[in-house]
């Protein structure tokens, strides 16, 4: 009687998408789920190719779908995701940890089943996804990041060939992979082992000295290490080309994009930040194509480089409207602490982990200003002693990504008060608080300003 009662209760929740579907997609096989008044058979199972996906798709529009939940692992939702916008579904990759289910016996046949009736009472997510072309840019960008740490180990390669002929290159150049380093490199590669002809290679932008450069050339020129040299150099070229490659294909995917705003005249950029330069940023002008893009000169933030930014773009998209607010955006990026409440009270309080990119990039923004004269330098320095450096990082993160939030919801543009502003705003409302403080004592807080002694003449 009671498991009767419970399965009336569960009937009588509100249907929120009546015409819904269930997919638990695989690497082989998909199962599918419709409602079971639209087909004698209700739950499917399909393969993986190209005609399978067609078939699916198929039959969910003679069932009269009209949106779809689908777990899945890897990359093998996206064929089927693509299929289903191009057919005017509306499509919702779900979470799988918020898929949780009952206790039972565990199956594909029953997934699919799950996901659809979770799906039909409105208790699913979709995760974010942005437009057809800002996904395409995060591919290009993605795939060039994977580029720059495939090269980054036959970096290391090269540094460990030179040390193991006692060749001690990096005491005198900060980077063996730079104008002056790849030059005497190549020299090496191509036969010249003579110090005094490999120093005059040196760039008159370097900072060590020629007789300093001369003498850390001096080496034993195993014939093993140069063959490791050799082949180390020509894998990090073959990566840059690469890179140069894929940078390319981005300019040309950039110069297909329309701006995403409207009736924001264009103005020239100021000047780069000084130190924004980065070995690894495209060769391409970023700033100019993401300015024309949304309206707003993100590289002006302070911390943010025309490669975080792309980043971060291409992650979150250039609508901000998807999120409520500037918390719901430092939610999604997992820079907003995360509460376990219980009786009232706050239990425990951490960030979550998470495999955010656009999130890592704010918090390689908020490493960065670290050290800088501007308000978020002063705000991580004032985070830093009272939480310690790691909190101080993402708290100035989240505070850099509301900046962003703001920004690109009201396109408005960024200006820094600087570090001496921001602190003289911070006394100000400590002495507010101090003096709050003491009349709730019975105290009476009296600002003393000493006097500066006379000079005499």
């Amino acid at each position: 009687m009671r498991k009767q009662r419970k399965g009336l209760q569960w009937e009588r929740l509100p249907c929120v998408h009546p015409s819904a579907a269930g997919l638990d997609i695989g690497a082989r096989e998909i199962w599918a789920c419709v409602p079971s008044d639209c087909d004698p058979q209700p739950v499917r199972r399909f393969g993986t190719f190209t005609p399978d996906l067609i078939a699916l798709v198929d039959w969910l529009g003679r069932c009269g779908v009209d949106t779809v939940a689908m777990e899945a692992t890897g990359v093998y939702w996206i064929p089927v995701f693509e299929l289903l916008e191009g057919r005017g579904l509306k499509a919702y990759l779900v979470n799988a940890q918020h898929l949780k289910r009952v206790p039972g016996r565990k199956s594909d046949y029953l997934d699919c089943q799950w996901i659809q009736k979770l799906h039909t009472l409105g208790l699913l997510a979709a995760s974010l996804r942005p437009d057809a072309e800002m996904c395409a840019l995060r591919a290009y960008l993605r795939h060039r990041a994977q580029l720059l740490q495939h090269r980054a180990p036959h970096i290391l390669h090269l540094q460990k060939a030179l040390h193991q002929m006692n060749v001690q290159l990096t005491q005198v150049l900060s980077d063996v992979t730079g104008v002056t380093g790849l030059a005497i490199l190549r020299a090496i590669v191509a036969g010249e082992r003579d110090p005094v002809k490999l120093a005059c290679l040196r760039n008159p932008a370097c900072k060590s000295s020629q007789d300093e450069i001369a003498k850390a050339l001096t080496g034993t020129w195993q014939p093993e290490h140069l063959f490791v040299l050799k082949q180390s150099l020509e894998l990090y070229d073959f990566y840059t080309a690469q890179v140069a490659a894929c940078d390319a294909a981005i300019e040309q995917h950039f110069s297909a994009l329309k701006p995403r705003w409207e009736g924001i005249p264009l103005v020239d950029l100021p000047r780069v930040k000084r130190g924004s330069k980065s070995k690894n940023q495209p060769a391409l002008n970023v700033r100019s194509h993401l300015y024309r893009l949304t309206g707003v000169d993100l590289v002006a933030v302070h911390g943010i480089s025309a490669s975080l930014a792309q980043t971060i773009l291409s992650e979150s998209g250039t609508d901000m409207s998807k999120w409520p607010s500037e918390k719901h955006f430092a939610s999604w990026l997992g820079l907003a602490p995360h509460n376990d409440i219980s009786g009232g009270r706050v239990l425990r309080s951490r960030t979550l982990k998470t495999s955010n990119r656009a999130g890592q990039a704010f918090r390689q923004a908020a490493q960065s200003v670290a050290r800088s004269d501007c308000a978020f330098g002063a705000y991580y320095r004032r985070m830093k002693a009272r939480l310690g450096p790691e909190q101080a990082i993402v708290a100035t993160a989240h505070k850099i990504a509301r900046t962003v939030y703001y920004l690109l919801m009201h396109r408005v543009q960024y200006h820094d008060i600087g570090a001496p502003a921001y602190e003289q705003k911070q006394r100000e409302k400590e002495i507010v608080r101090l003096q709050r403080h003491a009349a709730k004592l019975g105290f009476t807080l009296t600002l003393h300003v000493p006097k500066l002694a006379a000079v005499g003449g």
